[in-house]
């Protein structure tokens, strides 16, 4: 089986560099390719990734030709992140109004109704954990503050700070710097002993049930739209939080979906925290925050193979799995870089274009013959599920993909 995942994972990677733009090993892309990147992607996200509803159809399966939702509200945000950032480029009006059609989904999963939950969303992980979890909100709302700012319709930040303050009512540990992850849907009650994530684990701590929760930056956009000082000194203290439990590697290994035991690291999760931090910087000027998220991009960046390709899974002693390739990585580590780089992190300058160079490859090309996959970023996920295997395409690395090409073309364009 190991060998025959790895094969998967070499074909899907030689099947897959289909974009024809090539680069000499020490040349930039110019603009006009990666606005034409920026469209193509922006056409697929926009006009395909997202379904009748509004929301994203997530991960699609390569050998059935089928979509299936994992996390939608999470996804959903992550989309209109990226087409919000993208109409700003390209002024293309229908990509705003299909972020906006995201919108209006995911603010329809406001609980008005429930004795317990009103005012939270309705936001369920899915893929056999059917409770809300904090970062499927909180990770979810950049897009819809991003969204209230450029429309100028305050609903979606709204309810996104709805949300923000159910949670912070009712999952809050402020003397330990974490936030619960879990709430049943049906009785809003919080998990506090045992966590869906770790359904066999007899033994559980506070740990195990909660976590920093800081990724989204959510409570410093609720302060930034509210002016509310509360929430400004809850998004610090998440920072102090992040700093003090972050190990010598620039991750945060006590916290699922790392796996402490095998010292194996996921590859976005502690990319989000630091991007919390960054934000913390933003709003405070103290540039621990920023030494904190540089520490992390660096043992991500020692991860990255030399041609911009991150997997799946990664250890850190610095062995990898090559089953699943995980392009959403590659472009995170271009977002973060290119903000370290405009605050002094010269270090980091190599590896934008690097991220750049593999974003721009790795791409399934305009008239692919499957147009569930036209222009999207590879991210691929392989799996045995059932006795099959389950080889889905996942719509985060086009997602990803599309707000790090709208931020390299700012960085390198504007």
């Amino acid at each position: 089986m190991k060998y025959c995942m790895k094969n998967i994972a070499i074909f899907i990677l030689v099947i897959t560099i289909l974009n024809e733009t090539q680069f000499a090993q020490n040349q930039s892309p110019d603009k006009e390719t990666v606005l034409k990147a920026i469209v193509e992607t922006s056409n697929f996200t926009a006009f395909t990734l997202l379904d009748e509803h509004g929301k994203s159809k997530c991960d699609y399966n390569l050998t059935e030709g089928k979509w299936y939702e994992y996390e939608p509200p999470w996804h959903t945000g992550q989309v209109i992140n990226a087409l919000v950032e993208s109409y700003k480029i390209t002024k293309n009006k229908k990509y705003l109004d299909e972020a906006i059609r995201a919108g209006n989904w995911w603010t329809s999963l406001l609980i008005t109704d429930h004795p317990v939950l009103k005012g939270m969303l309705r936001a369920i992980h899915g893929d056999g954990n059917d409770n809300i979890i904090f970062a499927t909100v909180s990770d979810g709302t950049p897009g819809l503050f991003n969204l209230s700012k450029t429309t100028g319709d305050k609903k979606y930040a709204e309810v996104a700070t709805s949300a923000g303050k159910w949670m912070l009512r009712n999952m809050y540990v402020p003397e330990q710097g974490v936030f619960y992850d879990a709430v049943d849907p049906k009785t809003g009650e919080v998990l506090k002993e045992n966590s869906p994530f770790w359904p066999d684990k007899k033994e559980q701590t506070l740990y195990d049930v909660s976590r920093p929760n800081n990724e989204g930056s959510l409570f410093k956009d609720m302060y930034e739209f509210t002016k509310n000082e509360e929430f400004k000194k809850v998004f610090i203290d998440l920072c102090e939080s992040l700093v003090q439990k972050q190990d010598q590697y620039g991750l945060w290994m006590d916290f699922t979906p790392n796996h402490k035991e095998d010292g194996s690291f996921h590859p976005r999760f502690n990319l989000w925290y630091a991007e919390s931090l960054i934000e913390g910087f933003d709003l405070t000027g103290d540039r621990r925050y920023l030494d904190a998220a540089a520490k992390t991009l660096r043992t991500y960046l020692k991860a990255m193979r030399k041609d911009g390709t991150f997997f799946y899974v990664n250890y850190i002693d610095g062995r990898y799995n090559e089953n699943s390739v995980t392009g959403s990585a590659t472009a995170f580590c271009g977002i973060l870089a290119i903000r370290l780089v405009k605050n002094g992190y010269e270090e980091f300058k190599e590896s934008i274009e690097l991220s750049i160079k593999w974003i721009l490859k790795n791409r399934f090309s305009a008239d692919h013959p499957d147009p569930n996959l036209r222009s999207s970023v590879i991210d691929t996920r392989t799996r045995s599920r059932q006795g099959k295997i389950w080889l889905t395409q996942r719509d985060v690395g086009t997602s990803f993909g599309l707000r790090f090409m709208c931020d390299y073309y700012n960085y390198k364009f504007n």
